[in-house]
């Protein structure tokens, strides 16, 4: 690959938006779940995957229980994503925690229970 190639693709992936959203981590065999929202949804999903792996996780309830029970009882899936916006100057924080309370609601009200996010 030609390296003026190589640096317009590098380019393009910089430029590229990274997808905004609310995502969560699932424990599938007692249902308990941790919601997250971003404005980087496969970097903050592969940041999650790092700390449980690497026993590092700020929740120590889903850190102790990926420990006790393995990768494999656990699923991330995206809940939600913001369309991106058109205006340079938005910043999506504000969107996305509401967006995560609304899903947090949403759960709770269906009986999930929830991973404490910190400590």
């Amino acid at each position: 690959m030609a390296q003026e190639d190589r640096k317009a693709l590098i380019r393009g992936y910089k430029e590229t938006p990274r997808p905004a959203g609310v995502f969560r981590v699932r424990n599938s065999i007692s249902g308990k779940s941790l919601i997250g929202a971003t404005t980087d949804l496969p970097g903050k999903i592969n940041s999650y995957r790092f700390q449980l792996e690497h026993g590092s996780h700020p929740s120590r309830d889903l850190q102790s229980d990926w420990k006790a029970l393995g990768a494999e009882a656990f699923t991330f899936e995206v809940l939600d994503q913001l369309k991106p916006s058109e205006r340079p100057d938005y910043k999506a924080n504000e969107d996305l925690m509401v967006l995560k309370a609304l899903w947090q609601e949403r759960l709770k009200a269906s009986g999930e229970s929830m991973y404490r996010e910190l400590g």
